[in-house]
């Protein structure tokens, strides 16, 4: 087996593996590379983060499912031309089919590794991270190799606006205005007094339509800040959980690093034991021939 498919193996294994179990099962892993002469290899083992609870189970729904990743692909790209064209009804459209896609794939997350009641705050933390992979290109490229190591954090879709429009005085939903006013033409014969410019009249249909645009518009708006103050909640409870979860795994590194230390002292007093019992033998023999040797010498004295 060759080094790329020894790492390659390891880190499918350990990023499928219980959280729980990572630890030991990397020191074993990094073991066996070494045993087997690819130390550059165990050095990268050993390198491999222990993912989050939130992410293993993200992780484990695309091993178990490899189209995940394309079809939230698929979808943050349609989101993302809806955006730029702001087509409200084509943002409430697929802010729906978001919805339901990501309830469908927690649903199946949580079915892949037989949790059928899951905590709800460990629910939000994948929610949220496969929330996020539809926007983040690198969340994405993680999610797509299954190695996710935490929850992702963002605010994923939300237009931050469609420009401000203004109604034109006596011209009913006219055109956007964009800050740059148009300076009135001076009456002629009349220096210094400008004349109003002239208003073009609009039909029926083009006022309309501009007033179906501003209406799409003022929802796509509404839309995005309903979305925004909703991530904001989500963000604040997903950094809630990040702190405990940075907390337990400083907790489960120093757990670790002792079990190390307690297993070098114990090998250490394992060998001082044995060089105790080879001294003590020793020590023995010696007094024997002590005694020996005193015994002979008070028999040849007169």
């Amino acid at each position: 087996m060759t080094g790329t498919d020894l790492l390659q193996d390891a880190t499918a294994e350990l990023y499928s593996s219980d959280p729980d179990a990572f630890v030991e099962r990397r020191k074993a892993l990094t073991a066996q590379a070494r045993a087997a002469g690819q130390a550059a290899v165990a050095k990268q083992i050993a390198a491999l983060r222990r993912p989050t609870r939130p992410a293993w189970v993200v992780n484990r729904l695309v091993q178990a499912a490899p189209e995940v990743p394309g079809e939230l692909a698929s979808l943050g790209d349609e989101l993302l031309a809806a955006q730029r064209d702001l087509d409200g009804a084509a943002i409430r459209e697929l802010s729906q089919r978001r919805r339901q896609l990501i309830e469908t794939l927690v649903r199946r997350a949580f079915t892949v590794i037989g949790q059928h009641d899951p905590p709800a705050a460990l629910r939000d933390e994948v929610a949220a991270t496969l929330a996020v992979a539809l926007a983040d290109p690198r969340v994405a490229a993680e999610l797509a190799t299954a190695t996710l190591t935490r929850a992702a954090h963002g605010e994923g879709f939300g237009p931050a606006g469609p420009p401000e429009l203004s109604v034109l005085p006596g011209g009913g939903a006219g055109a956007a205005e964009t800050g740059t006013r148009t300076q009135p033409e001076a009456a002629p014969g009349r220096p210094g007094r400008a004349r109003p410019p002239a208003r073009p009249r609009q039909t029926a249909q083009e006022r309309a339509e501009a007033s179906a645009k501003a209406k799409a518009a003022a929802q796509a708006q509404a839309e995005a800040e309903r979305e925004r103050r909703r991530q904001e909640n989500v963000t604040a409870a997903e950094q809630a959980v990040t702190a405990a979860d940075q907390a337990a795994e400083a907790a489960t590194a120093a757990e670790q690093e002792q079990e190390n230390l307690v297993e070098r002292l114990e090998v250490q007093l394992a060998d001082a034991r044995e060089a105790l019992a080879k001294t003590r033998s020793t020590a023995r023999r010696a007094r024997n021939r002590q005694h020996q040797a005193r015994q002979a010498l008070t028999r040849l004295r007169p």
